[in-house]
C-alpha cells in the first residue's frame, strides 16, 4: 500500500491515525510539528500527508502551503485533519494547496476513503 506521512503534535492523535492506516495495510511516517513535516515530506516521498494545523512554530496552513508550493513536494495530496471546524478555517486550508479537509476527531470510514480516493 502507500507511505503516508501524519503531522501531528499530539500523540493520542498519531497514535489513532496510525493504528487506522496501518490497519488498512499503509506504511506510516510521523511528524510532530509544521518544520519536521515539511522535512520528512522531502525525505521520505510520501503518497500522501495528513496535516494537523494546530501546532507549534509553523502551523499546518503554513506547512501545507509550503509544501504545495514547492516543485519537490507540490504532486503529494494533503489533507488538512484538525479541530478546527468552522468554514473559514476549511476554505482557507484548501487555498493554502489541501486537498481535503476533515475534522477531528476523524471517522476511520471516512478516513480511509478519503485517502483511497486521493490514492487513486
Amino acid at each position: 500500500m502507500a507511505k503516508i506521512l501524519i503531522v501531528d503534535d499530539s500523540p493520542t492523535e498519531l497514535h489513532v491515525l496510525t493504528q487506522m492506516l496501518k490497519g488498512a495495510g499503509h506504511e506510516v511516517v510521523a511528524a510532530e510539528d509544521g518544520e519536521e513535516g515539511i522535512l520528512k515530506a522531502k525525505e521520505e516521498m510520501p503518497a500522501l500527508i495528513l496535516m494537523d494545523v494546530v501546532m507549534p512554530g509553523l502551523n499546518g496552513f503554513q506547512a501545507t502551503r509550503k509544501l504545495s508550493r514547492d516543485d519537490a513536494t507540490g504532486h503529494i495530496p494533503v489533507i488538512m485533519v484538525t479541530t478546527k471546524d468552522q468554514d473559514t478555517d476549511r476554505e482557507w486550508g484548501m487555498r493554502q494547496g489541501a486537498k481535503d479537509y476533515l475534522v477531528k476527531p476523524v471517522d476511520g470510514k471516512t478516513l480511509l476513503s478519503k485517502v483511497s480516493e486521493l490514492l487513486g
